[in-house]
């Protein structure tokens, strides 16, 4: 196939695609384990403030996919990357701003939940206008391939963000790290530049965005539900690790990106060439024994290899469900409909850090990683319930 040819020029804006997102999102991979460190140490406020102090940034992309797939659809996707990416660079400096008010906890608090909402509607912008880039470039029968390669971008930059973000932080603070990280998606304005856009569909009628979400709120489920287990990892596992006199704390993101990027470059072709709702059934499995492995575990390598296993279930859920999202709508819906989907995996990570806090306040850090199996083992149970019908569908 031309797209797999190493000389083809949409492969190659592809991949150069993918490494501006993966430059680009070290802003969000950065300030995601540091962020309940502040808060809870620096500002010295409870668990359920650090919690929407990492979820508000994703509740934040929950109202604005709709936007984000619209603008997509209307104006371009290059338009919303780039509008993305310059969101992303006034919530650094906003918290960067936060973090020399230290002494003053609840303005600093304020001024962060303000950051981290530019934050997310950065993120709503950029990560649903680079899915419609990709897929205009290479076209919709590779759609699971552009996925799995955004995902691999986003989550690498996560794996690697996390330990940078720490280093920075004890040796910067958070206002130096917040700093640092408004660099990095300035450079990525820089480069979009370089790459031709993709042709928008503005005079094409559009339904209403509810009317879209009707048509894969099930699939959309199912992410929102595995994407619960990655949001406690992400807030609550290097908590979890001081809570009990564990090393190796900043390593949580590590192992989890890991595995996440290890099964989207060997297994990324698998949702094109096997269809979406197994690849999904198999992952959720992982996923849940991931979870069960840290709430379980007596020593910090145990859970670090539950991390590692909830990256490598994690991983190809969100491509193997948008692939089959964007079978089931029309070509000049397809930012709008990835825009709605999107929305369910932002409603977990925006959920679960509250929501978290409080179980963490009262029944320990251990449960919240019971929460993510039980949550997994639900999504598992849709994929399959969703599988039964399209089989008793063709018989």
């Amino acid at each position: 196939m031309a797209f797999q040819s190493t000389s083809d020029p949409a492969r190659g804006r592809l991949l150069l695609l993918s490494a501006i997102l993966f430059i680009s999102y070290l802003c969000v991979g950065m300030s995601f384990p540091i962020v309940p460190i502040y808060v809870t140490e620096q500002l010295k406020l409870g668990n359920v403030w650090a919690g929407l102090g990492v979820g508000i940034a994703f509740l934040a992309t929950i109202v604005t996919r709709g936007h984000a797939g619209g603008l997509s659809d209307h104006r371009g996707a290059k338009v919303a990357v780039a509008r993305g990416l310059m969101f992303y660079i006034a919530g650094a400096v906003i918290s960067l701003v936060a973090g020399l008010l230290v002494g003053a906890p609840m303005p600093s608090f304020l001024l962060l939940l303000a950051g981290r909402l530019l934050l997310g509607l950065g993120e709503s912008l950029v990560a649903v206008g680079v899915i419609a880039w990709g897929i205009g470039i290479v076209g919709p029968g590779r759609s699971g391939k552009v996925l799995a390669l955004v995902g691999a971008a986003i989550y690498g930059a996560l794996a690697v963000g996390g330990p940078i973000g720490l280093a920075l932080f004890d040796r910067f603070g958070f206002a130096g790290t917040m700093g640092i990280s408004a660099v990095l998606p300035f450079l990525g304005l820089l480069a979009i530049s370089r790459i031709p856009g993709v042709a928008p569909h503005p005079g094409a009628e559009r339904p209403p965005l509810w009317s879209v979400v009707n048509r894969i709120w099930l699939h959309g489920s199912i992410v929102c539900l595995q994407g619960i287990g990655f949001a406690a990892i992400g807030a609550f596992f290097t908590l979890y690790f001081h809570d009990r006199g564990w090393s190796y704390a900043g390593l949580g993101l590590t192992a989890f990106g890991g595995g996440f990027v290890l099964v989207r470059v060997l297994f990324g072709h698998l949702p094109d060439r096997i269809g979406g709702l197994p690849v999904a059934a198999m992952s959720l499995a992982v996923e849940a024994i991931g979870q069960f492995l840290i709430w379980n575990a007596n020593d910090p390598i145990l859970a670090l290899v539950g991390a590692f296993l909830t990256g490598l279930g994690c991983s190809m859920i969100f491509p193997a469900m948008g692939r089959e999202v964007v079978r089931l709508v029309e070509p000049h819906l397809r930012g709008t409909a990835l825009g709605g989907f999107s929305a369910f995996q932002d409603l977990a990570y925006g959920l679960t850090g509250p929501m978290a806090g409080l179980l963490a306040d009262r029944t320990g850090y251990d449960s919240v990683f019971l929460a993510g199996t039980v949550s997994s083992i639900a999504g598992l149970l849709i994929a399959l319930s969703l599988r039964r019908g399209r089989a008793a569908a063709f018989n």
